[in-house]
């Protein structure tokens, strides 16, 4: 296999490496944990984005792009890989191969001059980049370190947005002019434990953020696996997260106890008076505190997004230079009375996808195709006139973004999550989403979850096991037998034993 990727990427040499307009510039912002439905253009309640908004007015907002594995680093994988987890071998947080072909080998072996500014979160180095300055793990929001080939820096009194920011534009101020450049600037922001700068905070310190829906959802009907987890606004936010004063005195292992610990009683003050909060408005609090802190961070990624198309646009770049925003995953924002993401449900599922390319792409378009983040790696490639190699699992966008939706374009999608119990005590579980309808297997609790999406977008009612749901429920689970086996995701599973002693997850899926 690996002599395959090698000859292409042999192949792709040949390529005309000269700055021209059959081979546009491509910026791809990836920010971390930032729900669509925490974006203007996605009809927001809780917040404005003009920048993103902006985006989106001047090219195409895709509606329903999805993860196929809802946790950081496998689906940063899948987008550098264009495969699913099973496949490029980042299940969970597992280190990245990195003599893989990705696709900033394949472009810079194209001719393409190729940056990779922020988080990273692999676990090795990057390759493929004529230029790469990465956060560590995680990275910090304030005084981040980020590290290079030749050695790493520390910006002292600056805010980490600010400093992939300012990067990411002397990458493409310092480029040279006789080729087209790749950037891949990924922010650390909005991901926990939410540290928004000064001036963002205060925005947001005195606002009050409407609750979603489904905030107090008691998870009738739902399998044991949501009523396990231990990522709920109510029990599982830390004093950390909540940005609570520790006691003067402590310090190193007794301190960060204290900032991991849960608390289930606040003490704050209310019109000058000291208040002790528990029960339902504690939790309504801690909301608060939460969406507060996570939206200011977001307002800084706005405000970075702003930054980059200001410097195309003064610079002449903005028509042939296609500039992609997403998100590693989705987010819960107190749905579910949840926060984090991993579960297949609509709000850790969905990506955020716009997209500006005024040469090829008409301004203020959308479409609702199917589209994944093993989609990203081939739509770079056939923007830039190159091949796709055989092993990419995901398929081209660009018909798409050109407004002509091929007719065989997907109708389904398969999703995968590996990590159980790990954080949050998450269960494993994989399914099927349609347009209309949703099939979960939590696969090792042998337990289904069936969601009518029309008639129940919130995913509230469970249809599995429910009179006169037997012929959807066999459709879904030939729809989610015939994706496996399209992935190549059923040879591993055939042989994966339940902890009830049924057979595994195929052979329930072929009725057995």
């Amino acid at each position: 296999m690996r002599a395959i990727c090698l000859a292409i990427i042999l192949s792709v040499v040949n390529v005309a490496t000269a700055r021209d307009d059959d081979h546009p510039n491509i910026v791809f912002i990836m920010s971390d944990d930032h729900a669509a439905h925490a974006i203007g253009a996605y009809g927001s309640r809780v917040n404005q984005t003009p920048n993103l908004d902006r985006l989106a007015r001047g090219g195409m907002i895709l509606t329903s792009v999805f993860a196929t594995n809802s946790i950081c680093t496998p689906s940063r994988a899948a987008i550098l890989t264009g495969q699913y987890s099973h496949v490029n071998g980042v299940t969970m947080f597992n280190r990245f191969d990195s003599s893989r072909t990705t696709v900033a080998r394949l472009l810079h072996a194209g001719g393409y001059y190729t940056g990779m500014i922020g988080k990273w979160h692999l676990g090795s180095d990057p390759v493929g980049f004529d230029h790469w300055e990465i956060l560590p793990g995680q990275g910090a929001y304030v005084n981040p370190i980020l590290y290079t080939a030749s050695g790493e820096k520390t910006y002292t009194g600056r805010y980490v947005t600010d400093v992939i920011t300012d990067l990411a534009l002397d990458f493409m101020k310092n480029r040279p002019r006789n080729k087209p450049f790749f950037l891949m600037m990924h922010h650390k922001a909005p991901h926990r434990p939410w540290e928004p700068d000064a001036a963002h905070g205060a925005r947001f310190t005195d606002r009050w953020i409407p609750e979603p829906e489904t905030f107090w959802d008691s998870y009738e009907t739902r399998t044991d696996a949501l009523h396990e987890n231990q990522q709920r606004v109510a029990a599982d936010l830390t004093r950390r997260d909540l940005k609570l004063q520790p006691p003067a005195g402590l310090e190193a292992a007794a301190l960060t106890a204290w900032l991991a610990t849960k608390p289930d009683t606040v003490t704050t003050t209310r019109n000058g008076q000291a208040v002790t909060l528990t029960g339902e408005a504690l939790t309504r609090w801690k909301y608060q505190r939460l969406m507060q802190d996570y939206l200011a961070t977001v307002q800084s990624v706005d405000d970075s997004v702003g930054r980059v198309l200001d410097f195309l646009d003064r610079n002449a770049l903005a028509k042939n230079t296609i500039v992609i925003y997403t998100s590693d995953q989705g987010f819960f924002l107190g749905d579910h009375g949840l926060f984090d993401k991993r579960f297949m449900y609509e709000e850790s599922l969905r990506m955020p996808f716009l997209v500006r390319w005024p040469a090829a792409i008409k301004a203020g378009t959308r479409s609702d195709a199917i589209a994944l983040n093993v989609d990203f790696a081939p739509t770079f490639l056939d923007v830039a006139g190159m091949p796709v190699p055989a092993d990419i699992q995901g398929r081209s966008l660009l018909p798409i973004l050109r407004g002509r939706t091929p007719a065989d374009w997907r109708t389904s999608m398969y999703y995968r999550y590996y990590h159980d119990p790990g954080d949050h005590n998450t269960r494993a579980h994989y399914g099927v989403r349609t347009r209309t309808h949703k099939l979960i297997y939590f696969w090792k609790k042998d337990q289904w979850e069936l969601f009518d999406l029309v008639n129940d977008p919130f995913e509230l009612h469970n249809l599995y096991g429910q009179p006169g749901q037997e012929n959807l429920t066999a459709t879904l689970k030939g729809e989610l037998l015939r994706l496996k086996q399209a992935v190549r995701d059923d040879e591993q599973l055939a042989n994966e034993q339940l902890p009830n002693g049924v057979d595994g997850p195929v052979a329930n899926l072929r009725g057995k």
